[in-house]
């Protein structure tokens, strides 16, 4: 169907071409989360090695390549996974893919091949991710985030769940230790675990936590990838299957492509192996860093009524407001918000600042059921003046819906 109007974007429940749409709906200040600072993208380090790997290949390596990723990469990938994530993985269980949306795509396929019918998800969570994998044929039933994480007690024993433990889309919970245990109880007892590791590089006022692979490697399906280290545009993520399904998914991923591009790979594998990747997200953090800061005395200033999560990692916060029915609802008010009781929609809100110039997701995109209203508002890819205006906005069109 044909992408939606900007006025449109926010009057009907979001479709498969909502977030095309939204990428390309024009804006002053684009404030979307989940978007890098692609200004800071290694330019000259991809040169450097990208030169390193042509001054170095040789003419095989322009044949078709190996379908689970060239092997370059999936040493580096192994060797990253260790130092930052806690994971012991051979290069051989590693299944190169391009992005997280293809390791959704292809974890789906696999699992409906095998029977499963249902994705448990987290919720409020990902739009993304439920659309991906409702595409294969899934289920997704939501079951309820808290301020320690997915309540446990809540998943289908012996059930498959898609989960970001280690910087929950969208409130920026990390997993608790509590519930990681329960979490490891229920999967020894024939649940699986499809982990999205989102954002757990981009932490900043917090240590890291492992990875739910690192603790109960034959019950996770773990994905990963570079999109927000260093750009979207590289597709390039990678899987570590349980041993189960470690075969179908390589299998499906050489029936859907052959396997990614082995150049950007090979250029990659080099980045990471020769530290220049370490040093480039440890400049990202010292700037995403000020950018949230001032994200967030922004919203003191201007949006005084509203309550921030997921402030200590991540490339975005949520804000959300104190309601009297949220979004239409008749959820509870004051669910973990407070001050100054609101009456609109998220959608509204997120409509008038689009036609202001600003662009950002409402929280009910990310809900399968009712909540109060809320922004997610990405501060990684705008300058700290912008970011200050954009919120100025925002206040400004809260004020307008009265």
């Amino acid at each position: 169907p044909p992408l939606r109007t900007t006025g449109s974007l926010f009057s009907t429940p979001p479709g498969d071409e909502i977030f095309d749409a939204i990428r390309t709906a024009p804006a002053r200040i684009d404030l979307s989360p989940g978007v890098p600072d692609l200004t800071a993208f290694p330019r000259a380090a991809w040169l450097r090695a990208e030169r390193a790997v042509f001054g170095n290949l040789a003419p095989h390596g322009f044949a078709y390549g190996d379908p689970r990723g060239t092997p370059e990469l999936r040493r580096a990938v192994a060797g990253w996974l260790a130092r930052y994530r806690g994971i012991r993985a051979e290069p051989d269980e590693v299944l190169i893919v391009a992005g997280t949306a293809q390791a959704l795509a292809l974890i789906g396929q696999v699992l409906r091949e095998d029977g499963v019918e249902e994705i448990a998800v987290e919720e409020p969570g990902s739009l993304g991710v439920r659309q991906h994998l409702q595409r294969q044929g899934l289920r997704t039933p939501p079951v309820p985030v808290d301020g320690d994480g997915v309540r446990v007690s809540e998943l289908p024993a012996r059930g498959v769940a898609l989960l970001t433990p280690a910087h929950q889309f969208p409130t920026g919970v990390v997993l608790g230790g509590a519930r990681r245990r329960e979490l490891m109880r229920w999967a020894a007892q024939g649940g699986l675990i499809v982990e999205d590791d989102y954002d757990a590089e981009h932490r900043y006022d917090r240590p890291p936590v492992p990875a739910l692979r690192s603790m109960l490697p034959e019950r996770v399906c773990y994905a990963g990838s570079v999109s927000k280290v260093l750009a979207p545009a590289l597709r390039t993520g990678w899987v570590l299957a349980p041993p189960g399904y470690r075969d179908a998914l390589v299998a499906a991923k050489r029936f859907a492509d052959l396997g990614n591009p082995s150049l950007p790979q090979l250029v990659l594998a080099r980045l990471m192996e020769s530290g220049e990747l370490e040093r480039h997200l440890r400049q990202l953090r010292h700037r995403h860093r000020r950018r949230r800061d001032a994200m967030i005395a922004a919203i003191r200033d201007h949006l005084p009524a509203a309550v921030v999560h997921g402030a200590a990692a991540g490339l975005h916060l949520l804000i959300t407001f104190d309601t009297k029915a949220g979004n239409g609802s008749s959820g509870k008010a004051g669910d973990g918000v407070a001050g100054r009781r609101a009456e609109f929609a998220d959608t509204e809100l997120a409509a008038v600042a689009l036609a202001r110039g600003v662009k950002v997701h409402p929280l009910s995109w990310h809900r399968q059921g009712p909540g109060p209203p809320g922004l997610l508002l990405g501060y990684a890819a705008s300058p700290a003046t912008a970011i200050t205006e954009g919120v100025a906005t925002l206040g400004e069109a809260l004020r307008e819906l009265g």
